[in-house]
């Protein structure tokens, strides 16, 4: 075999899921053949200067000394970012348009589930009691959004479109249409302090590990709620717990943890202000995956230059 068109596939899947993944790789690369890192013999791990992975192993990327980069199939990288914070392999991340749209789907129906008081009126039924609550206009509820990177900006604008106040923070000023946005220290406790329902879409880096702390949710409305779908390790458990247990906090969904699968005996499960979801708010569309890996890999096939990659010093 031609070891220019030999990629190992380094993942932790389960061995089912990679068999699938690399079959649907190699339909979308026909020049190239992808294989299980496993199969990969020792004589030809020096030649390889790509992988494909997904959440891999630091010591299986050890073994290939002569790699240049990563093609992730996956857009969050942040445990790729720890292991190889000194490396001089490249991480491309996928970026997938189709994703954005995922992901603006689930900020809308999340949103709308605490914006029509839905834990409210399951707690009701659970107790047979019958008490219709007073509506409030999409037009009135104010939505935060921390993070306007591709996903940020797409719930933005959904959100939007369907009636609701809409503010967000980054890291550097964003410009969205019909979209309040901040940037610096004193623009996110302004944001916050305007904030019926937090949503967060930050990628995880150094700095915004435990981001969300006392403070933070200190400095959102009584009775607001939050939702987080970006990484377990955005929010500090347990001053979320306390804000929840004082009612400050009325309801967080959580889709994302710092330990997945949630261990059975994790407090989140059975807490009554709490919905816990299985990282389902934007999975990965194989197709729409593969062909975007496929596009990447064949255009640095031709040119000699690798994708846009991560920036390590912030993490994305």
């Amino acid at each position: 075999m031609s070891a220019y068109h030999m990629i190992p596939f380094i993942s932790q899947l389960p061995e089912a899921e990679q068999t699938i993944w690399i079959a649907a790789l190699n339909r979308a690369l026909p020049d190239e053949r992808v294989i299980h890192v496993s199969e990969v013999e020792q004589v030809e791990k020096k030649h390889c200067q790509l992988a494909i992975v997904a959440n891999p192993k630091a010591e299986l990327l050890a073994e290939f000394e002569n790699l240049t980069w990563l093609h992730s199939i996956w857009a969050g990288v942040e445990k790729l970012m720890i292991s190889l914070a000194e490396s001089p392999i490249e991480v491309v991340r996928l970026i997938d348009p189709r994703l954005s749209s995922t992901m603006a789907e689930a900020a809308l129906a999340w949103t709308l589930y605490l914006h029509r008081d839905m834990p409210r009126y399951a707690k009701q039924q659970q107790n047979k009691h019958w008490q219709q609550h007073p509506h409030i206009l999409a037009s009135e509820r104010r939505i935060g959004i921390l993070g306007l990177g591709e996903l940020g900006q797409a719930s933005a604008k959904q959100l939007r479109k369907n009636g609701f106040q809409v503010m967000g923070w980054s890291r550097t000023k964003k410009h969205i249409a019909k979209v309040v946005t901040y940037s610096d220290n004193d623009g996110l406790a302004e944001m916050l302090s305007k904030s019926d329902i937090l949503l967060c879409l930050l990628p995880l880096t150094p700095a915004t590990q435990g981001l969300v702390d006392k403070a933070i949710l200190a400095n959102l409305p009584q009775g607001s709620a939050i939702i987080n779908f970006a990484r377990g390790g955005l929010i500090d458990n347990d001053a979320l717990i306390c804000a929840l247990n004082s009612k400050h906090i009325s309801h967080a969904v959580l889709d994302v943890f710092d330990h997945e699968p949630l261990a059975p005996d994790s407090v989140f499960w059975q807490h009554p202000d709490i919905t816990v979801l299985p990282h389902i708010s934007a999975p990965t569309n194989q197709a729409s995956a593969c062909d975007i890996v496929a596009k990447n890999i064949m255009q640095y096939r031709q040119t000699g230059i690798i994708p846009v990659c991560v920036d390590k010093t912030i993490g994305y």
